[in-house]
């Protein structure tokens, strides 16, 4: 773009860092924030801006975006005295990517509205490559003129957006989203792994079933065991990308929202259970990936 926007950027963890360089190097002047001071600096050195003052920065600010840990931190961030909604000035558009609950969205939408301020929440797919890379899909909820109106900064982030439907429904589809991706994870593991106990390769195993009726995303490009693929985080001891503590909060969403919904999850509640006993045998900071770990002897 050739005029810069004065962006606040809030949440510079592994996946709002590069999504926020994404938009530095598009040109525009964008201030980051993060309770991790290695994660400002780290930004501060790829040309983005820096303050010690937020709310000041919020005041300013044509934009605001949050990519937070979880609901209570997204409700912290926006409510209340202190919170971006108080600070904003009339017109300034919010985006959230954090993956929260619907409802969680819903209520910090209504309070945006209430104040006169568009507001999307706009959870993303892709993974950290796809932050790196600016190739994620974004899942957006709010009104249409506010998505026109972040569209080209999306853009420079991602390369899927989509449309869900009002306050809260990017929401609810990032969570059936990863529900599935929870569930394929397990699946693929648990495939690979009867594969090899019968002795077979577990690479022929992972290509013949990437070519056959069992092909899924995870066989595609973040294959479980590891040896089987380059620069994946199975390669790689499991560290970066999606952790399972993470995948852990989405599944437990999606169980939530079935419950309210009256939906039937029984593989989602499932793989909830499965994450579950992952994250409490230590594995909550490794990749979801991991999960293969469980389900049998460590390699």
């Amino acid at each position: 773009m050739s005029v810069s926007t004065n962006i606040v950027f809030i949440g510079l963890g592994n996946m709002g860092l590069p999504m926020a360089q994404n938009l530095v190097r598009a040109g525009h002047a964008v201030t980051g924030f993060d309770l991790l001071p290695a994660s400002v600096r780290q930004f501060a050195d790829g040309g983005g801006l820096v303050s010690d003052d937020q709310a000041a920065a919020v005041q300013a600010a044509d934009i605001v975006i949050t990519m937070l840990p979880a609901s209570r931190h997204v409700l912290g961030a926006y409510l209340g005295e202190a919170g971006i909604l108080a600070q904003a000035r009339p017109g300034t558009l919010l985006i959230d990517c954090s993956t929260i609950s619907t409802e969680a969205a819903r209520q910090v939408g209504r309070a945006a509205q209430e104040k006169g301020l568009p507001m999307l929440d706009a959870p993303v797919s892709g993974g950290t490559a796809g932050a790196t890379n600016g190739t994620l899909t974004f899942m957006v909820g709010g009104e249409e003129a506010a998505l026109a109106a972040a569209r080209p900064y999306l853009e420079i982030m991602g390369k899927a957006i989509f449309h869900a439907g009002g306050s809260g429904c990017g929401q609810t589809v990032k969570i059936c989203n990863n529900m599935l991706l929870g569930i394929l994870m397990i699946g693929t593991s648990e495939a690979i792994r009867l594969g090899v106990a019968n002795g077979l390769d577990p690479k022929v195993v992972s290509d013949v079933m990437a070519k056959s009726s069992g092909r899924n995303w995870t066989l595609d490009v973040y294959n479980p065991c590891p040896g089987v693929a380059e620069n994946v985080p199975a390669s790689r001891g499991y560290v970066g990308g999606f952790g399972v503590d993470l995948m852990l909060k989405d599944l437990g969403l999606a169980v939530e929202s079935a419950l309210a919904s009256g939906a039937s999850v029984p593989l989602g509640a499932l793989s909830r259970n499965l994450y579950g006993l992952h994250s409490k045998a230590g594995a909550g900071a490794l990749d979801f990936s991991s999960i293969y770990q469980l389900l049998g002897e460590k390699t």
